[in-house]
């Protein structure tokens, strides 16, 4: 039982805020008291801290802050504290005392990340692990998939990455992106709940199909393209040769044209409706990512030149975008392509996105160590790079250390069901291929997660794992995996901070 009372009975008004948090610090094992989340509100002092197993807030003292956060009253001797959970209603009211505590656009940061917290416990450590650096922290970042797979909503994600900032006193700024959205009600749900980041995903509005067609197939069907906009098109494009970089050149034939248009123009058409109606119109400062990278095929310099040129002279303003490059991005795993190719068309690829002024985006990157030097070098470290998949992994890799029974089940289950879980998600992966762990002692399940097969099957099935019932309705595993991470919080932030610290490592970034 941690000893919060006697931390509380030290928190009086007239105490010093700094030598609380060393106190805090010192001590942690002792109060449970998390040093950093120690802040004062005029006569009020809060801090976030452990109360019954579970993680709360404290507050101290008295001010309008103390009678607007709900909670439980108790008394530490002499002084009063409200135990307060950590709710969105109590959350509201830090945000409103904390301006910190609310996502911000990252405009002018060269790199960012999106750490997308699938569980909402892995904030803190990605906080602790870019302190300092020059990072901006996208903590919130979730697609609809996700949130559908978890049974969370946006202000849950929101929430969660709100609380971790209080609790480690991180200052510099957070984002929260509404990821990989895919309709005009996905993205109003994001802005309403305080996102300042929207990925709009236009892979519906892609024609693949075309890039299959013959030249000859594709100048029929070229023409049944508005008059209009062929006119312009032409006119902007046919036969002429752009200049970026200095030195690389983007030249659009006929045939090429044709092609590019009957794959994106419905696309860019659709991106732009999206942004000015409701992201422009909003008039929050959003930082707005188009993702054409769930695509079949890889984007092609001119694909890339002619969406960006259309979306800018459109009014569109673009802080990301992200192709589909050579080679596959899968979940979990390393790059599998041709390095070499690879490294030889980002370099193009970012010449475009400096061309016109935005960072050039990667998705699925999580455990992409082969390329990573490539894309800090190449980008002059200027770029946003998603991973999340990565941070659940690291999770079940402590279940595995910790709790080895909750493990074995849990990777029974995702083997049985992956077929289930690969209607979602694209993976190399098979069920024959899952190692059997019959006969491995638990002192090394953990290094299973280090099998790219095994790291598929439990990157995808996460929704499958959290939200399986038995036949009275309780929850086989979330409830145990909540606990278990929990109980080893210092341990997943350790693993998180390594996990991480080495794609940051890789990327260039000092650690």
């Amino acid at each position: 039982m941690r000893d919060w009372e006697s931390f509380a009975k030290l928190a009086v008004p007239n105490s010093d805020i700094m030598s609380l948090r060393e106190e805090a610090r010192k001590d942690f094992e002792k109060y449970g008291v998390y040093p950093d989340s120690v802040h004062r509100v005029q006569e009020c002092t809060l801090f976030m801290g452990w109360y019954r197993d579970k993680k709360v807030l404290f507050a101290t003292g008295r001010g309008e802050i103390y009678e607007m956060l709900s909670g439980e009253e108790v008394e530490a001797g002499d002084v009063k504290v409200k135990i307060c959970s950590l709710i969105l209603d109590n959350c509201k009211v830090i945000r409103k005392y904390f301006p910190f505590t609310s996502p911000v656009s990252y405009r002018g940061k060269d790199i960012s990340m999106g750490l997308g917290d699938r569980l909402g416990l892995a904030s803190p450590a990605h906080i602790r692990l870019i302190k300092g650096r020059n990072v901006f922290p996208v903590l919130a970042q979730q697609s609809i998939r996700e949130l559908n797979l978890t049974d969370r909503t946006y202000e849950d994600v929101l929430q969660a990455a709100s609380w971790a900032v209080f609790q480690e006193g991180y200052t510099d700024g957070f984002g929260a992106d509404g990821d990989h959205l895919k309709t005009p009600e996905e993205v109003k749900m994001a802005l309403d709940a305080g996102f300042t980041m929207i990925t709009l995903d236009c892979s519906e509005y892609i024609d693949n199909d075309a890039a299959l067609l013959s030249d000859e197939e594709a100048e029929q069907k070229y023409y049944g393209i508005d008059e209009t906009d062929r006119k312009i098109l032409e006119e902007k494009y046919l036969n002429r040769t752009f200049l970026i970089d200095n030195e690389k050149t983007i030249h659009f034939s006929a045939v090429v044209l044709r092609k590019i248009a009957l794959i994106y123009l419905k696309a860019i058409k659709f991106t732009v409706g999206i942004y000015h109606d409701i992201i422009k119109a909003s008039g929050k400062d959003i930082d707005f990512e188009m993702s054409i990278d769930e695509t079949l095929t890889p984007t092609t310099p001119e694909a890339h030149f002619f969406v960006a040129s259309e979306l800018v002279s459109n009014g569109v303003e673009i802080r990301n975008l992200a192709p589909r490059f050579c080679g596959e991005f899968q979940k979990g795993i390393d790059y599998r392509g041709d390095i070499n190719r690879f490294e030889e068309e980002f370099a193009v690829h970012v010449s475009i996105a400096r061309h016109f002024g935005y960072k050039i985006s990667i998705h699925s990157g999580s455990d992409k160590f082969s390329v990573f030097p490539i894309i800090g070098t190449k980008t002059s470290g200027r770029f946003h790079l998603k991973v999340a998949g990565t941070n659940w992994l690291e999770a079940v890799r402590v279940i595995a250390a910790k709790n080895p029974g909750l493990f074995r089940r849990m990777y029974l289950c995702a083997v049985e069901n992956l077929n289930e879980a690969k209607k979602y998600y694209h993976i190399f992966t098979e069920q024959t291929m899952a190692p059997n762990i019959d006969n491995i002692p638990d002192i090394k399940l953990p290094e299973i997660m280090d099998i790219e097969t095994s790291r598929q099957i439990m990157h995808i099935t996460y929704g499958i794992l959290l939200k399986a019932k038995d036949h009275n309705g309780k929850f086989i595993f979330r409830d145990e995996i909540y606990e278990t991470l929990e109980k080893y919080e210092s341990i997943y932030y350790a693993y998180l901070e390594k996990h991480i610290g080495k794609h940051l490592e890789a990327l260039g970034i000092e650690i």
